[in-house]
C-alpha cells in the first residue's frame, strides 16, 4: 500500500524532532498541537525506536504475508557475531515486519533463549585453568578409572517458606491469582552434605542462621570419615578417598588442610567459581530444591524431615549419573574452550 503525502510530511516532523533531540512524548505533543490526533505517544515511540537503529527509511515496512527480502545467510551470519540482538533489533536493521524476521530465525533453526546467572565473570586466565584442570582429570580417567573414589560435598540454604510463581491456565478475561514475594529475611537452615557414587555418605542440618567456619567444617569431616569407614571401609583403608569441595573459605583454610593431610585424602582441583561443575550444585542441590519448591514449614525439624524424605525416595543409580554426567560436562568444556 502507497503511503499518502500527509503520512510522509508528518514522519519528517518525527524525524526532524527525532535529531533536534525532543523525546518521543515531546514530539506527539509538538505534532497533535498543529495537526490535532494524527499521531499517538506508541506510534512516535515506534519511528524513534527505528531512527535510533540507523534506519532513517520514512516508507512503512514489509507486512507480513509480502515476499521477504531477507537473505537467510545474512541473517545467520550477524546472528553469528551477535547472538544477543533481539527480534526487533533484527527487525530493525533489516527493515522488515518482526513477524517476518522470526519466521525467517525459525526456519534457520534458531530460538531466542536467555543465559543462566553465573556467579562470577572468569579472568581469561580462570577460564584457561578451568580448561587445564578438565583436562587433567580426564585424562587421569582415562588411564585409570577413579569417580568410584570420590566423595564430594557442600552446603545450602533451606528456606522454610519456598515460594514459587507459576503460569495458569484462564478464561478469557479472568485475572492471575498474584503470589506473593517472601520475606527476604525469612527464617533458613544450612544444609551441610557428602555424598559419592552409591549414594549418601553424611548429612547434617545446622542451627538457625548458623553458618560453617573452619573449626565446625573440620568437626563435620570427622564425623564423615567416620560414617564413610562404617559404610565403604575398603574405600577408606585400600582404594584411598578422593576428596572435592569447591573453595569456599572453610574449605581450603590451613586447619582444614591439615585435617585432610592427616585423613590421608587427596584432595580433586577445583577451578575457582566453577558451580557448573560442582556435581553438588549442578545435581543434588537443583534436584533438592525442586524436590521443596511450593513447601511450608513451621520448624527446623519439618525441614529435617523433608530432606530425610527426599535422600530416602532418592536411587542410588542417581548418584552415580550425576558423578558421570558431571564428568562429561568437564569433557565438553574442555572441547568447546579448544575450539574457542
Amino acid at each position: 500500500m502507497a503511503v499518502s503525502a500527509n503520512d510522509i510530511h508528518i514522519r519528517h516532523i518525527m524525524l526532524f524532532d527525532f535529531r533536534g533531540g525532543l523525546s518521543a512524548a515531546e514530539t506527539a505533543r509538538h505534532i497533535n498541537g498543529v495537526y490535532p490526533e494524527v499521531v499517538t505517544d506508541r506510534t512516535v515511540r515506534r519511528w524513534f525506536q527505528r531512527f535510533g537503529s540507523g534506519n532513517f527509511d520514512l516508507e512503512d515496512k514489509q507486512r507480513p504475508g509480502a515476499s521477504p527480502k531477507i537473505s537467510e545467510d545474512n541473517l545467520a551470519k550477524m546472528i553469528e557475531e551477535n547472538p544477543k540482538l533481539t527480534c526487533q533489533e533484527l527487525a530493525n536493521i533489516f527493515d522488515l515486519h518482526y513477524n517476518t524476521v522470526l519466521s525467517h530465525l525459525h526456519s534457520i533453526g534458531k530460538r531466542y533463549r536467555a543465559g543462566k546467572w553465573t556467579p562470577h565473570e572468569l579472568t581469561p586466565e580462570q577460564k584457561t585453568y578451568r580448561v587445564t584442570v578438565c583436562e587433567s582429570l580426564l585424562l587421569r580417567n582415562n588411564n585409570l578409572a577413579f569417580l568410584d573414589r570420590i566423595v564430594t560435598g557442600d552446603e545450602k540454604w533451606c528456606l522454610y517458606i519456598n515460594v514459587t510463581r507459576k503460569g495458569q491456565w484462564l478464561s478469557k478475561g479472568e485475572k492471575t491469582v498474584p503470589t506473593p514475594r517472601a520475606d527476604l529475611h525469612q527464617k533458613k537452615v544450612m544444609l551441610c552434605v557428602w555424598w559419592n557414587i552409591k549414594g549418601i555418605v553424611h548429612w547434617e542440618l545446622l542451627n538457625v542462621g548458623q553458618t560453617v567456619n573452619s573449626d565446625l567444617y573440620c568437626q563435620q569431616l570427622e564425623r564423615v570419615k567416620s560414617s564413610l569407614t562404617k559404610l565403604w571401609p575398603a574405600l577408606v583403608n585400600r582404594k584411598g578417598v578422593i576428596f572435592h569441595h569447591d573453595n569456599a573459605r572453610p574449605h581450603v583454610a590451613n586447619i582444614t588442610r591439615e585435617k585432610l593431610k592427616e585423613f590421608g585424602w587427596e584432595v580433586m582441583l577445583h577451578p575457582p567459581y566453577s558451580p557448573d561443575i560442582a556435581p553438588t550444585d549442578y545435581h543434588l542441590f537443583l534436584a533438592l530444591q525442586n524436590y521443596l519448591d511450593d513447601n511450608r514449614f513451621q520448624n527446623k525439624d519439618e525441614v529435617e524431615n523433608a530432606i530425610k524424605i527426599f535422600f530416602a525416595k532418592k536411587e542410588q543409580k542417581t548418584y552415580l549419573e550425576a558423578i558421570e554426567v558431571t564428568h562429561t560436562l568437564g569433557k565438553n568444556y574442555r572441547n568447546w574452550w579448544r575450539i574457542l
